[in-house]
């Protein structure tokens, strides 16, 4: 039995198959999963799980060059996209519109989708190289 990181089978195996420049997204409860793109539901009601939560359990094991939010996060939740910042200091972080931001979502390895109800609250994180 694994005894730390992420205990979750399925989001365990998708990091660990990850290469450079693969995208995880993690995702609020209302974010819209494209037909062809694994989900990941870890939602178990309204809140739980947190999407910071979520985030700080991945990047523990994630290495992560760069994080894509809408620019509706940045321009209306600075503290969450500073909280996210503080949790990828080396990542370089981009805002696109949320239309944008979903139809990038389509070229994800996996979403992952969380409790979370605050608006807009989707991150798209890029795979770094630990080398």
């Amino acid at each position: 039995m694994k005894k730390a990181g992420v205990l979750h089978n399925q989001l365990s195996q998708v990091i660990a198959s990850m290469g450079h420049t693969d995208m995880l997204v993690i995702g609020d409860a209302g974010l819209p999963v494209p037909k062809d793109v694994p989900c990941i539901d870890l939602a178990v009601t309204v809140g739980l799980p947190s999407f910071i939560d979520v985030v700080d359990a991945v990047a523990i094991e994630l290495d992560v060059e760069r994080i894509i939010v809408a620019t509706e996060l940045q321009e209306n939740n600075h503290a969450l996209v500073a909280s996210l910042q503080s949790r990828f200091v080396r990542a370089a972080t981009e805002a696109v519109p949320h239309e944008e931001f979903k139809s990038l979502s389509s070229e994800a390895r996996a979403i992952v989708r969380t409790g979370e109800t605050t608006p807009y609250a989707n991150v798209i994180l890029y795979s770094g190289v630990i080398f």
